[in-house]
């Protein structure tokens, strides 16, 4: 099991979860959930020999930060630094991922391989919705109006979850529970007011290096089924993959999907380096 910690860095404290040794895999959470999104991913590469670590952001899980002013990038360093990982293989979900491709941009010698699932891009357009993906989006934006946090966090899980245009509740037990503690804890949370845009990604990601796994699931909105594509062709060492059956989350719907193509991605990355067995 991945054993939490605390870093205090400047006045904040940041929680996270880690699991085993050797070449550090460092998980960025998605916008809708906290670092539990990634416990079985931990425990997987922490099994084939590699040190699994995932932090909480600032206003998301276990994460303790006055409102003041910020950066996710900066934090992302100053985590590291903290950890002692000067070079990582970064696999980030949604925002996470925009995270994952700021970080691969700032600074690509850290960067040894990157994972995007289901991903953002810092700086790109508002989709254009088809109608019948709309119907769930209104929904989303009434119900926020509302305040009532539970029926907002029902809508995103449908929206995040299920998949906009899947039934409501197609994801059930265990996994469902965890999406509505996550998200809950976050809605729940004091806003954070003074972020610091990141700069826009959208135009550079065609510079990444970095060996990159794509993965988005089939029932995901359409405009991230489409940025996935898209970001297939623009960076260069890219390998893309779909999951079906999926939405927004894969590896936290289907990790038993998800960690065999992680692992696999690993191996082929770092190889016998780091797994002499």
């Amino acid at each position: 099991m991945p054993h939490p910690f605390t870093l205090d860095i400047d006045g904040v404290t940041f929680a996270g979860l880690e699991a085993g040794e050797g070449v550090p895999v460092v998980f960025l959470h998605a916008g809708v959930c906290d670092s539990r999104m990634w416990q079985s991913q931990i425990e997987a590469v922490a099994a084939a020999g590699y040190w699994g670590v995932a932090y909480d952001r600032r206003g998301f899980g276990q994460t303790v930060s006055p409102d003041e002013s910020f950066s996710h990038l900066e934090d992302l360093e100053a985590v590291l630094e903290a950890l002692g990982i000067h070079a990582a293989v970064v696999v980030g979900a949604s925002r996470g991922g925009a995270l994952a491709i700021d970080f691969a941009l700032a600074s690509p010698e850290r960067v040894a391989g990157l994972v995007l699932v289901g991903t953002s891009v810092t700086g790109a357009k508002a989709p254009h919705f088809p109608p019948d993906v709309m119907r769930i989006v209104n929904a989303m934006e009434a119900v926020e109006e509302s305040g009532d946090i539970d029926a907002i966090n029902a809508v995103e899980a449908h929206a995040w979850l299920d998949g906009p245009l899947s039934e409501s509740g197609r994801v059930k037990g265990d996994v469902r529970t965890l999406f509505h503690a996550m998200n809950g804890a976050i809605l729940r949370k004091p806003q954070l007011t003074r972020e610091e845009p990141g700069e826009s990604a959208v135009d550079e990601v065609g510079g990444i290096g970095a060996p990159t796994l794509l993965v988005a699931g089939d029932l995901d909105f359409p405009h991230i089924i489409h940025r996935h594509d898209d970001l297939s062709e623009d960076i260069e060492n890219a390998f893309a993959a779909v999951i079906e059956g999926t939405a927004h989350l894969p590896s936290l719907e289907r990790p038993d999907l998800f960690n065999p193509l992680l692992l696999e991605f690993l191996d082929a990355l770092i190889g016998d380096e780091t797994n002499p067995d």
